[in-house]
């Protein structure tokens, strides 16, 4: 079954990356941004997100990419690119370049939007 058809609950470990029941993290490291962006593409295909609208390739990507040395501004953004129901970042630490760490989030979640677009945090959903 495909991710996004079915979930990771919290704690769980999918093919290298990880759940809190709410957002999957991992990362593809390859030996250029280019080879990381396309194991990162097959992957998305492959766990049922290949209708979500990609850069067409690593250089398009990295059009996404934030200027800013400034650390800071970076806790307020997303370096990177981002989608319904994906992003795709870049690492703060610039020598790991050929990395990118893809967040999937669950659909099926009942404040997902909000979540998503951080409207609300995930504690504020859950009634903490």
């Amino acid at each position: 079954m495909a991710l996004r058809d079915e979930f990771p609950p919290a704690g769980a470990n999918y093919l290298g990356g990880v759940s809190d029941g709410y957002e999957y993290r991992t990362a593809f490291a390859g030996s250029s941004l280019q080879a990381s962006y396309e194991m990162l593409r097959q992957f998305l295909k492959e766990e049922g997100y290949g209708d979500v609208p990609l850069p067409r390739d690593a250089r398009e990507l990295e059009l996404f990419r934030l200027p800013t040395r400034n650390k800071q501004i970076l806790l307020y953004e997303d370096n990177g690119y981002v989608h319904n129901p994906i992003k795709i970042l870049f690492p703060l630490d610039r020598r790991r370049r050929n990395t990118l760490t893809l967040c999937l989030f669950n659909e099926a979640d009942p404040e997902h939007l909000l979540k998503f677009h951080g409207v609300i945090g995930q504690r504020e959903a859950s009634g903490e």
